[in-house]
């Protein structure tokens, strides 16, 4: 018999050379709606754009990639 299962969403970005998990707060908010949420407490989230889904680790995976610091 098969079954499904609904992969937990989290949420990655770097920050000070160090890659942040974020939990999703609530599974009705968007991808951007989640970016909105943390960027209170991660201000650099707020120039952030997000790529993904990707699944990977039996999760699905966004990322807010940002462009601050970086030349060029």
């Amino acid at each position: 018999m098969m079954t499904t299962q609904l992969l937990p969403r989290v949420f990655l970005f770097t920050s000070g050379g160090r890659d942040m998990k974020l939990a999703d707060p609530e599974s009705r908010y968007t991808p951007e709606e989640v970016k909105h949420f943390y960027a209170g407490s991660y201000p650099i989230l707020t120039n952030a754009h997000i790529e993904g889904p990707n699944i990977a680790e039996d999760e699905v995976q966004y990322r807010f990639v940002t462009t601050l610091g970086t030349k060029g």
